[in-house]
């Protein structure tokens, strides 16, 4: 897929993913709102720099991860055949996408599983977050952003399944960096608003059909036949250029 709709495609699964990022990053940037001056919290002037100090942080962090995860890719795609690089990449792309949307809606739980094993790390990064409060500066907000960056997430893990399907860290982060700018619209206006949105997209019709945009999107990766060109190994070059990596990242 050309990288343009590839990263469109990662910024689509962000915004549609985000409403799962209310229960946990939403209540984090509630917290973060409520704890500042009652005056500056009725400013959405005054306010917008924290909140966009502290997404901005947090994407950050996303694209950092995105970009560890494709340059582990990269090493490893080079020790395969060419041809079982495509395989890889529609395979766990694919298959991470489908769990998720299951996850997202409600139906399998199983990416639970990946944030307890986060969960080992955040127990070292959580108290660096927590010297940081209260955030009373945005560039306070920023460095509290790009801690709770990593907070454990079945969502962005299986969105860094994506990114370490692409063979190259700077495809890699440009793909985590695209699915947190989709992430961005929901947590802002959670940041703004509180409670109001938060009750609405906790509404089990709002998740499942989020859950199946996210689940056709693996789907169509995983069954759906790639074009002609994908079929022609000739096409397919090594790890590190140019063709490869505009090749091999499905949307």
């Amino acid at each position: 897929m050309p990288n343009e709709v590839t990263l469109l495609s990662a910024f689509l699964v962000g915004l549609l993913g985000s409403t799962h990022c209310l229960g946990m990053c939403g209540g984090i940037v509630s917290a973060l709102t409520l704890g500042l001056q009652p005056d500056l919290r009725r400013s959405p002037l005054r306010l917008a720099p924290y909140l966009l100090a502290y997404n901005a942080g947090r994407i950050g962090s996303y694209t950092v991860a995105g970009a560890l995860a494709g340059a582990v890719s990269a090493g490893a795609f080079g020790l395969m055949p060419p041809a079982w690089v495509l395989w890889a990449v529609r395979a766990l792309t694919g298959v991470f996408m489908i769990a998720l949307g299951l996850y997202l809606a409600g139906w399998w739980p199983g990416l639970q599983q990946l944030e307890k094993w986060g969960g080992k790390l955040w127990r070292h990064v959580e108290p660096l977050g927590r010297r940081l409060l209260p955030v009373n500066h945005p560039l306070k907000a920023l460095a509290f952003g790009l801690v709770w960056g990593w907070l454990p997430c079945g969502m962005v893990y299986a969105a860094l399944a994506w990114a370490l399907a692409s063979g190259s860290a700077g495809q890699g982060a440009g793909l985590m960096l695209a699915f947190g700018l989709g992430t961005l619209p929901m947590l802002l206006l959670v940041g703004a608003t509180a409670g109001a949105l938060r009750d609405f997209v906790r509404q089990v019709w709002v998740r499942r059909v989020a859950g199946l945009a996210v689940l056709t999107f693996g789907v169509v990766t995983l069954f759906v036949a790639p074009g002609h060109g994908a079929h022609q190994h000739s096409h397919v070059h090594p790890v590190g250029s140019s063709g490869f990596e505009s090749r091999t990242a499905l949307a």
